[in-house]
């Protein structure tokens, strides 16, 4: 079995949920000297990619998509332990998450930075009842490429149109893209504050900050 068939091998199994062959699958795979990185690249991440696009499909559930991601980030932290020098996981852009102030709500934004993660993102989590100005503080001293901001409550919509105002404010606008979410949030509502874009689910989300980031290409 060569490298490829390994590694859709792993693909199959992650979208089956099948941990145990998962894990076989890339012991092979370092069994056959398969680099670390590789297996994470060409397996792992594509595998996580799938599952994304079937759950904002509706052909899988949140459930699965959780044990999805929870195998994954398993298994990155192990092949992580055995990167050699000069092996890092390539990040394909750095994002900070904040539920803005005013809504308490974690499980939505949790999620959301669990399968960012997973998908070969840095996360920054910047908690709950997040300010804006938090937010612009944090913003100057990590340089993201993106904020996603959710918002629970359609009381508090009203603190993303504000975060964007402040970000225009402080000169930072055009460094980064904005993102928003929450179940009274709507793609309407994020062109009407000037937001870049716009997701319904933590799946969906990952797939719009894909193409916010290759239009900054």
């Amino acid at each position: 079995m060569n490298s490829q068939e390994l590694f859709n091998g792993m693909i199959n199994a992650l979208i089956e949920l099948d941990k145990d062959e998962v894990l076989n699958l890339v012991a092979k795979a370092l069994a056959d000297n398969v680099r670390p990185m590789d297996i994470l690249n060409g397996g792992i991440t594509v595998g996580l990619q799938q599952i994304g696009e079937l759950f904002s499909e509706g052909e899988v559930f949140l459930p699965e998509l959780l044990l999805a991601a929870d195998i994954a980030m398993g298994v990155m932290k192990d092949l992580s332990d055995r990167f050699g020098v000069g092996d890092q996981i390539e990040k394909r852009g750095r994002c900070i998450f904040a539920t803005v102030e005013g809504d308490v709500h974690d499980i939505g934004k949790s999620l959301v930075c669990m399968i960012f993660s997973a998908s070969g993102y840095e996360v920054l989590d910047a908690g709950v009842d997040v300010p804006s100005q938090k937010i612009i503080d944090m913003i100057k001293e990590e340089k993201p490429d993106v904020v996603g901001l959710s918002s629970l409550l359609s009381t508090t919509m009203q603190a993303q149109r504000e975060f964007i105002e402040a970000a225009k404010e402080a000169g930072l606008r055009d460094s980064f893209k904005i993102m928003v979410g929450g179940a009274p949030v709507s793609r309407e509502w994020a062109e009407k504050i000037g937001a870049d874009g716009y997701a319904e689910d933590a799946s969906s989300a990952v797939v719009e900050v894909d193409k916010l980031l290759e239009q900054r290409v």
